[in-house]
């Protein structure tokens, strides 16, 4: 890829998304805008370049942003949150707390939302509580899955053996066995689309806790003190805002207070 052509996709995917291709990102951004011209049967990258700046309807630039956007995940990544959280629930549980607003702000396929329904479920006890967990991804793709909640078997190997029997039903497509998760979690999960880097966001708030989890490393500082003022506005006094282990707010104005690695509340 011509390296005019290159740094005009680059400046395209932070317009409208915030995420920041570092040059060492050559290879990502050719790989899959590669998947685009192929796809479109196109013969260069300057040809879909043509194609994504002429599209009135905006369609392949969600399309792009599909193929530009990282969605690895998994069920209880970083359980040692989840065991944080459940602490924190039971706790609120005990002052007399009924209703909870959670946000999985990058939720990609899934399986963050559903985890932490499980994990507030779990620390409810059978209480009728009111809870509810937005999830806000950019990528269509992963949202789509997201609302299906069906997933292969190798995808639900960290979910322990009770949690799994007690909240996810078996099925079988084309004889190959999957996991549906059961209406008790999709009736607590709201999906929506929602792009991090244009805040302010339509919720009033306030929120019990964020988990904005493994996006900000790819956005630049600007963007990232954006994020983190609007996080700062949805929370309540108390709340708390989870992050990637590979994300700091070091370096970052923000009266988010540290609790531990990862961890941050406003106080």
């Amino acid at each position: 890829m011509k390296t005019r052509t290159l740094n005009t996709f680059r400046q395209i995917v932070y317009a409208k998304s915030g995420i920041a291709l570092s040059d060492k990102k050559e290879a990502l951004v050719c790989a899959r805008v590669g998947k685009r011209v192929r796809a479109l049967g196109l013969g260069s990258y300057e040809q879909y370049l043509d194609v994504l700046q002429n599209d009135e309807s905006g369609a392949e630039m969600v399309e792009l942003l599909d193929a530009v956007c990282t969605n690895v995940t998994s069920f209880f990544r970083d359980a040692e949150q989840f065991d944080f959280l459940v602490t924190q629930m039971r706790s609120w549980i005990a002052a007399g707390q009924t209703r909870f607003r959670f946000w999985s702000a990058a939720s990609s396929t899934g399986e963050e939302p559903y985890s932490l329904a499980i994990a507030l479920l779990e620390a409810a006890e059978g209480r009728a509580l009111d809870m509810r967990i937005l999830a806000t991804d950019l990528s269509t793709t992963a949202l789509e899955q997201c609302r299906a909640g069906v997933y292969e078997e190798r995808k639900i190997q960290t979910v322990p053996p009770p949690l799994l029997s007690r909240y996810f039903s078996v099925e079988r497509f084309d004889g190959v066995r999957h996991y549906r998760v059961k209406p008790e979690l999709t009736r607590m999960v709201v999906i929506r689309r929602m792009n991090l880097s244009q805040p302010p966001f339509p919720m009033r708030g306030p929120l019990d806790a964020i988990l904005c989890r493994n996006v900000m490393i790819y956005f630049d500082n600007p963007v990232r003190q954006r994020l983190l003022a609007d996080i700062h506005r949805l929370l309540k006094d108390g709340g708390y805002l989870f992050v990637g282990h590979a994300e700091s707010l070091t370096g970052i104005v923000s009266p988010m207070k540290y609790v531990r690695p990862a961890i941050y509340t406003r106080s």
